[in-house]
């Protein structure tokens, strides 16, 4: 293969022949960054609602939290060096939000969940299960995964439809342009820059110094009530929507990393960071497969991206404490809830659905609406159910696929 189209395969830019540079790599590289930090903010839409909503509820420590985020993605973009998301855990988030859960209750979630994440990975267990699930259900929990995204885009973007439409409507101008990777970057800085705008809106007081976080172990009663109403859920939507389904979108992303981003690396990943931050009060973290489609679709190719967002989150962390939360509250929801529906639709729109056989098109919509009126996991537990029954038939003398 050509050097030149190898380097251009892996992200890097191609120096031509004799070592002479190309007109057009530094323009490529600069569109490489902005697509990056475009991209780094892109996962707002998961990020805001979860941690504004369990901040809104709970009196968890903006610290401890953002302190975790930002070391998590810092870690993530040194050893992925891609745009590898760091999230927070949306069935624990419920659950706090729903007042099930306390501050020690979530680092005791963190630590039982890091702790088993950690054993299926280094086992190879998690790179085991994932080689096992036929791609007529990974396609069909993609699906699903799609269209959840973009409906909770739309809830979001309505609370505001103004502000929503606006917003959607920037993007779209952009998306077929070659100034897409500037579309997130745009949409969160001129919504952010309305938020502010606003009478009132904008906060009367940053108190800046190094705020902390506090180490707190979770008591055996917490760890005993986080494993029976937390432990069991989560780890299915994790293992099915953030290690395998992560694994197979990384490897169509970037195929020339199938090696370094695998299941079983990203189930280490996580496992390690929950395990080793939980007891500083962050926030359980998982590797969303949203998130990796969300970033993408706005640019990010490189670990820039996360690293970006790392930097931010530590920064608002340590110097603002919890005016960090005054700060974040300012961007409209509406705007960020346009960046879902942009991403959503577009990973909804390319898992299997030109398929022709009628029989592998079933189980792919199937699935893929059992995750959405049920959960991640529920459809695949569907989808894999379904499939069993659609390979038993077909392997019959004289059937068709």
């Amino acid at each position: 293969m050509h050097a030149g189209r190898t380097k251009e395969r892996a992200g890097l830019p191609d120096s031509g022949k004799h070592g002479r540079h190309h007109p057009n790599a530094g323009r490529a590289q600069g569109h490489r960054w902005i697509g990056d930090v475009s991209g780094a903010f892109a996962d707002l839409g998961t990020f805001l609602p979860l941690v504004l909503g369990a901040f809104a509820v709970r009196n968890l420590d903006p610290s401890g939290v953002l302190t975790g985020f930002g070391i998590s993605a810092l870690v993530v973009a040194l050893v992925y060096r891609r745009p590898i998301p760091v999230q927070p855990m949306k069935a624990v988030a419920a659950l706090v939000i729903a007042g099930g859960l306390g501050a020690m209750e979530l680092a005791a979630s963190g630590v039982l969940l890091g702790l088993t994440l950690l054993v299926l990975g280094t086992s190879g267990t998690a790179g085991r299960l994932a080689r096992r699930v036929p791609a007529t259900v990974l396609k069909g929990v993609q699906l699903g995964v799609g269209l959840m995204l973009a409906l909770a885009g739309l809830a979001v973007a309505a609370e505001s439809a103004a502000i929503g439409v606006v917003a959607l409507a920037a993007l779209l101008s952009l998306y077929w342009t070659r100034y897409r990777p500037f579309a997130a970057l745009v949409v969160v800085a001129g919504a952010a820059a309305w938020g502010l705008s606003r009478p009132g809106a904008a906060p009367e007081e940053l108190a800046f110094g190094l705020w902390l976080p506090t180490f707190r172990w979770p008591g055996v009663e917490n760890l005993v009530s986080a494993a029976q109403s937390i432990l069991l859920p989560q780890l299915a939507l994790t293992l099915t929507n953030a290690v395998l389904v992560t694994a197979v979108i990384a490897a169509r992303y970037f195929p020339q990393d199938r090696g370094r981003i695998n299941a079983d690396r990203l189930a280490v990943s996580s496992g390690g960071l929950n395990l080793l931050l939980a007891p500083f009060g962050a926030f359980p973290v998982c590797h969303g497969s949203g998130g990796l489609v969300v970033q993408h679709r706005f640019g990010a190719r490189t670990g820039w991206a996360p690293a970006i967002f790392g930097i931010s989150c530590l920064a608002l962390g340590l110097s603002l404490g919890p005016g960090a939360l005054e700060l974040l509250s300012v961007i409209p929801m509406s705007a960020v809830g346009a960046l879902l529906v942009v991403a959503g639709a577009e990973m909804a729109a390319v898992q299997g659905l030109d398929e022709r056989r009628p029989g592998r098109l079933f189980v792919i919509l199937l699935t893929g609406l059992a995750c959405i009126a049920f959960n991640v996991a529920v459809g695949l537990l569907v989808g894999l159910v379904a499939e069993f029954i659609r390979s038993s038939r077909f392997a019959r003398p004289g059937s068709k696929r």
